[in-house]
């Protein structure tokens, strides 16, 4: 089972670090996109057209795929004050509670969000100023989800072998 684990831990540990790859390139062409939006609309008073909008997908593209990886380093806020003060064993119980409950959580988000991006796709919805499509974005943030849930559950099953 612990081979296993291993396989699926170095599987879910590559696609997050992959998706956070695509979080990091995303922050850096809205950074972009920002800095030469207030120059253009300073400099030569014409702002970038759908800039605006164009850096909402951006920070669609930063938070969804970043948050997998975020969640392998455990850099999620987790509040200790009360489980440090327990045993072990309550200690086990409540984490494999928790990541149970983010499991349902990503669960529900990836269901909903892909049937939500489907819907969007069939409508034919896109933005008001570039008209992009929307669903693209949604479709990405489902896989995202899926491989959040992914994290969670190669954590739970660390937490449910570990002695």
């Amino acid at each position: 089972m612990s081979g296993r684990i291993v396989s699926l831990e170095k599987f879910a540990s590559t696609i997050s670090s992959s998706l956070n790859r695509v979080a990091g390139a995303g922050m850096v062409a809205m950074l972009a996109l920002i800095i030469a939006d207030i120059i253009s609309a300073k400099a030569f008073k014409w702002p970038i057209p759908g800039g605006i909008e164009l850096v909402g997908f951006f920070g669609v593209v930063v938070i969804a795929f970043s948050i997998a990886h975020t969640q392998v380093l455990h850099g999620h806020i987790e509040v200790e004050f009360l489980t440090t003060r327990l045993s072990q064993k309550a200690q086990k119980v409540i984490a494999c509670i928790t990541y149970l409950f983010g499991m349902v959580l990503f669960a529900v988000l990836a269901w909903s969000s892909f049937n939500y991006a489907h819907s969007l796709q069939v409508g034919g919805e896109v933005s008001m100023t570039q008209e992009i499509p929307f669903y693209p974005f949604i479709y990405a943030m489902a896989f995202c989800s899926i491989s959040v849930f992914l994290v969670l559950l190669v954590q739970l099953l660390r937490t449910i072998v570990k002695t």
